[in-house]
């Protein structure tokens, strides 16, 4: 009497609309899963292609190792030969970086200057390959700025900018309290104006590297220019090392670090943005388990329903009972019933889900064009477009993850119908 598929055929009869609440409460609870799916995917997809998309910048215009002492390396030719000496170590280059004023037709920022040798540093980071407008062109006084920086300045390829070194302002002082002190003259008075004399240097190219903190503040000029803006003579303030693998660098670090004599210390791109990395991680972790809380609100109406339902067909249970239907069949019917609650939200919320990340940036658009609402600000989070990577192992976890929490939403109830005494049930008015 009883088919095969007697609780699968319930469980889509009770499920079937009927213009009634317990109706309503049904769609409800499917929104919620759908939508619960839909902002889990949407937001683990964002986090993970932020952080893979930062990790390819930083490899892409970082150096993968960093040689320094916090203050200034003067034998670093020596360390540079001794660092060479690890065949998994290709290329080298020194280099002085420092915050410095910018002055360009009355506009005046406070970037950082990166002075570098263009041969050597060329094998180290490739910044020929970030250039968008003019060229990669070091040869004199000349600078190549980033593309938020040069806008900001308003200065185009061909324009000459006056760069001002902290450095500059150390002398001053020094020197005016010598004058004080001895009493100034003609020639003092020419040396302290030497001093003031800032650097004008042509712009020759503008880079992109598409992190905006790249873009925003630095400008890159030859080495001898920030020796001279850091009056730092033939000395430098670290060396950049390029290696066979990025992701090789810790254990690389490790081996430098027993070679080179303090205070002189290797650092690598994920030690330099390690902050970085790790909240990224521990938020996509928070917002997994927080997000979660949307599918089990859901779950708590899935089993509100199924309650409801068991409440309102306690006779019909008891009908069945009599009839011979067994306990795993009555738990069967309930359980169904979540499930294929379960089923319709997670399929709607996985295709709204990857619908939404693959037009995550139109979204935005229309947003910040419609409404004004900024959701993804560049100067906040350092990129031009909001970036996202679907993992298929991420999804599936979210999918099987929701269907379970809807099973076991279903499974409560389910059991307390399946143990109605018949007799009981049929005497239910």
């Amino acid at each position: 009497m009883l088919t095969k598929n007697f609780s699968l055929f319930l469980a889509l009869r009770y499920l079937k609309p009927k213009r009634t609440f317990l109706s309503i409460i049904t769609l409800v609870s499917i929104l919620g899963v759908t939508l619960g799916i839909m902002v889990l995917i949407l937001v683990i997809s964002v986090m993970t292609g932020f952080e893979l998309e930062l990790r390819r910048k930083v490899i892409g215009f970082d150096a993968h190792l960093v040689i320094s002492n916090q203050a200034v390396m003067e034998d670093w030719t020596k360390i540079m030969k001794l660092c060479q000496e690890d065949p998994r170590v290709t290329a080298a280059a020194p280099f002085v970086q420092g915050p410095v004023i910018v002055e360009f037709q009355n506009r005046r920022l406070a970037p950082k200057i990166r002075g570098v040798e263009p041969e050597l540093e060329e094998k180290v980071v490739s910044v020929g390959e970030y250039i968008v407008e003019g060229k990669y062109d070091l040869n004199g006084d000349k600078t190549v700025l980033g593309s938020e920086l040069a806008r900001t300045l308003g200065a185009r390829v061909g324009d000459k900018v006056t760069v001002y070194s902290p450095g500059n302002f150390d002398q001053i002082l020094t020197e005016l309290n010598r004058i004080e002190k001895e009493g100034g003259n003609a020639a003092d008075a020419a040396a302290l104006k030497q001093m003031v004399l800032p650097k004008e240097l042509e712009v020759t190219g503008i880079f992109e590297s598409g992190r905006y903190l790249y873009d925003s503040e630095f400008l890159i000029v030859p080495l001898y220019i920030g020796q001279e803006l850091y009056n730092l003579g033939d000395s430098v303030h670290g060396l950049a090392l390029r290696t066979t693998d990025p992701y090789l660098a810790p254990e690389i670090r490790d081996v430098l670090n027993e070679k080179l004599t303090p205070p002189e210390f290797a650092l690598t791109w994920i030690d330099l943005n390690k902050q970085i990395f790790d909240a990224i991680r521990m938020e996509r972790n928070v917002m997994f388990f927080l997000l979660m809380f949307i599918v089990l609100v859901a779950a708590f109406g899935i089993m509100n329903t199924l309650i409801t339902v068991t409440v309102q067909k306690t006779r019909e249970i008891g009908v069945m009972k009599a009839l011979g239907a067994r306990t795993h069949q009555i738990i069967g019917v309930f359980l169904a019933q979540g499930m294929v609650v379960g089923v319709f939200g997670t399929i709607t919320g996985l295709a709204l889900g990857i619908g939404m990340v693959q037009y995550r940036n139109e979204v935005s658009h229309w947003l910040a064009t419609g409404f004004g609402i900024e959701i993804f600000p560049r100067s906040v989070y350092q990129f031009s477009e909001i970036p996202a990577q679907i993992v298929p192992s991420d999804v599936a976890i979210i999918c099987v993850s929701a269907f379970l929490i809807c099973s076991l939403a279903a499974l409560i109830p389910a059991w307390f119908a399946a143990r109605l005494d018949p007799v009981k049930a049929l005497r239910y008015e």
